[in-house]
């Protein structure tokens, strides 16, 4: 799937109150290693909870996972699997 078709399909993963937990990260890689490109949507009690930017968070939880941001619209973003090197 390419990176301008995922911006239509649903968030395969939410962060919500319990924020990035373990649980969530494997998840996350999970669905990277089956999709190779995902989105994950920041719930509103996430947001209030953390003190920085969108922008930061999405680059965090990139670098949590191993995976390249693709980009970012309101409280979703798009994540892809980095290519090897």
């Amino acid at each position: 799937m390419a990176a301008k078709d995922i911006w239509s399909e649903k968030a395969l993963v939410r962060i919500g109150k319990r924020g990035l937990t373990p649980q969530v990260v494997e998840e996350i890689k999970r669905h990277l290693k089956e999709r190779k490109i995902i989105k994950v949507r920041l719930l509103k009690p996430f947001l209030e909870r953390e003190d920085q930017d969108r922008r930061k968070i999405a680059e965090l939880i990139a670098r949590e996972v191993g995976a390249e941001l693709v980009g970012i619209r309101g409280h979703v973003f798009v994540l892809r699997k980095a290519r090897r090197r």
